[in-house]
């Protein structure tokens, strides 16, 4: 099948615009592997520290020339995603002593969950919780001891944070191994309409604390289609993935078995060996364009558009808002997955799930076929899906029709035509929204506005009746260098109660909301922010403004507009409390929403 000639256009785009960056970047890989295995460098001394508690590996790390595989994890009990992992390094050395070589935790990464702090202090540190994993799993492979790495994160911020350090480290080879989504608990719109009903004082807190546990009640990855869910198809579109690995839920024997796999691989693509597989020879300008078409193929989170530009840059590409938005109109929707339809990510894969998608993305000439992966060359690898053997998994092709098609529809009979990310500009800056959940009718609204500088604000306006015409709420003083950027979540069942009574709502904010957002349109991630000066922060209450996802606007249309200065806020308080002193560096230095809100990239 010949390439899509927009995914053509905007790769070579991509291409001309990174070539200075990408050179500079592969120069220093290529130079970094050509100083041979890492332990060959270490001296005696290095050496015996590194293996002083490896009991019988000992010999295996100091005498032999067998690769050594680095684990970096984000293992806590905490977060139901990463409880799994606690087994997984126990499985690794065994997997990897099998084949002769060796395995050690090279080092552990925070993984805090936007679950528990959304709508809280704590939330205020998430996006920076990106770079601070980056630094630490830098800091792990920082003892050039390893031949390659295997990468243990699934949620938010965990698994961009491992790829910007899996590309700064790309001379090793780098495998992600995810711990899978846990078991269909209540229906996520369920638990969605208990929260609008609490929103709306219908319900006591009892029901929500309910219908909250009913829905997160085990061990894997939450089951509606937000961040990181949308990371695991990342990895697996980028060719990080073992092929169908994604979803397949935890403690279960062909997890187990993908993770003995997947181990296996990591020991036969090191430099040692014939199958030499770099991470920087996998994340190239093809693989980057692939994982934004996954993303819009499945309706996936909006944070990927700051986590996928800060990624790239890491490897030497540099992505643009427009790439997004070219590709988005270029690829149809083809899965519904709450919230953009009523299944969770076990239905979805039951489906036919993500080697179904790929498959059908590749007949259509929306994906690079022609890529590396950690599986082999080519992303066909990626048709297939695992299955359980006696001796442990093997490929087979996968399902070559989709086995729901209220779930998953072939390209040729999408959803939508389109991808449902939309790139808005305008005089109030720059910004997203996610369309793929709001109705058609809602995608253009014209109202006045209502300033806030926080949440609460909102919710305090709410409870008090004041919402009783048509209303854009503008939500600033929320961006990156402001207070971290917070997700803005749990706005979403005030809002749509709102909107339920009939009023035409949207939201305009430079903060982020969730990848589990829904139905209420939100202009988001709006650059330069308003602790920047940014247009944002010229805002007056009753100013009539254009939120446009048909045409990409967003807009004040007030005379004279451009001719206000922005107002100042009082951001004293964002400094302490909760750990928020220790970031007061990174909100100084933080970049763009537009080139990923990132410090160390």
């Amino acid at each position: 099948m010949t390439l899509d000639a927009t995914i053509a256009r905007v790769t070579d785009r991509i291409r001309e615009r990174s070539e200075t960056r990408r050179a500079t970047y592969l120069d220093r890989m290529r130079r970094a592997a050509d100083e041979g295995p890492r332990r060959a460098h270490l001296t005696c001394g290095n050496q015996a520290h590194a293996y002083a508690a490896m009991g019988d590996d000992k010999d295996a790390l100091a005498k032999s020339r067998a690769p050594n595989v680095g684990i970096v994890t984000a293992y806590n009990d905490m977060l139901s995603a990463h409880q799994p992992f606690e087994r997984f390094p126990d499985i690794i050395r065994e997997a990897a002593r099998a084949q002769g070589a060796t395995a050690q935790v090279a080092g552990g990464v925070p993984a805090m969950c936007d679950g528990v702090t959304q709508g809280q202090v704590g939330m205020e540190m998430s996006l920076f919780s990106r770079d601070v994993i980056a630094l630490a799993a830098g800091v792990a492979l920082s003892h050039n001891t390893f031949d390659s790495a295997l990468y243990l994160g699934v949620c938010d911020k965990i698994v961009p944070g491992l790829v910007i350090a899996a590309a700064t480290f790309g001379y090793i080879p780098g495998i992600f191994l995810p711990a899978g989504p846990m078991t269909s608990g209540l229906p996520n719109d369920e638990k969605a309409k208990v929260r609008q009903q609490f929103a709306a004082g219908e319900v006591g807190r009892d029901k929500l604390m309910e219908a909250e546990m009913a829905s997160y009640h085990g061990p894997g990855t939450c089951t509606f289609y937000g961040t990181a869910n949308s990371n695991q198809m990342l990895m697996e579109f980028m060719g990080l993935h073992l092929p169908g690995a994604s979803f397949i839920n935890p403690n279960t024997p062909l997890r187990d078995a993908l993770t003995v796999a997947g181990t296996e691989r990591a020991t036969e693509i090191t430099a040692l060996g014939n199958d030499y597989r770099p991470v920087c020879d996998i994340l190239d300008e093809k693989a980057f364009v692939n994982g934004i078409v996954g993303l819009m193929a499945t309706g996936g989170s909006t944070n990927l558009v700051l986590h996928l530009p800060a990624m790239a840059r890491a490897a030497g590409v540099e992505l643009a808002l427009e790439d997004f938005d070219e590709i988005s109109n270029a690829v149809p929707l083809m899965a519904k997955v709450y919230p953009n339809g009523l299944a969770d990510v076990n239905h979805f894969h039951a489906a036919g799930g993500l080697s179904y998608m790929i498959g059908e993305l590749l007949d259509a000439g929306l994906l690079h076929e022609d890529v590396q992966t950690i599986a082999g060359d080519g992303l066909s690898r990626y048709r297939e899906e695992p299955v359980l053997t006696d001796g442990g998994v093997r490929w087979q092709t996968g399902a070559g029709e989709t086995q729901n098609d209220r779930i998953l529809r072939p390209a040729s009979d999408p959803f939508q035509k389109t991808g449902g990310l939309q790139q808005l500009s305008g005089n109030l800056g720059t910004g997203m929204m996610k369309t793929s959940a709001v109705d058609p009718s809602r995608h253009a609204i014209e109202a006045k506005a209502r300033i806030f500088t926080d949440q609460q604000q909102v919710k305090d306006a709410f409870k008090a009746g004041e919402f009783t015409e048509d209303t854009i709420v503008v939500v600033r003083f929320q961006g990156p260098s402001a207070n971290g950027m917070p997700e803005l979540h749990s706005l979403t069942p005030t809002l749509a109660v709102l909107q339920d009574r009939g009023l035409k709502i949207a939201l305009v904010t430079d903060g982020r909301m969730s990848g589990a957002s829904g139905k209420v349109p939100s202009a988001i991630h709006v650059s330069p922010e308003a602790a920047k000066g940014g247009p944002i922060a010229c805002l007056q209450d009753g100013d009539m403004v254009r939120v446009d996802a048909v045409s990409g606007e967003i807009a004040c249309l007030e005379p004279g507009f451009e001719d206000r200065a922005p107002v100042e806020a009082d951001l004293s308080d964002n400094g302490h409390g909760v750990g928020r002193e220790l970031f007061e560096a990174f909100r100084q230095n933080v970049g763009l929403a537009t080139n990923g809100a990132a410090v160390v990239v």
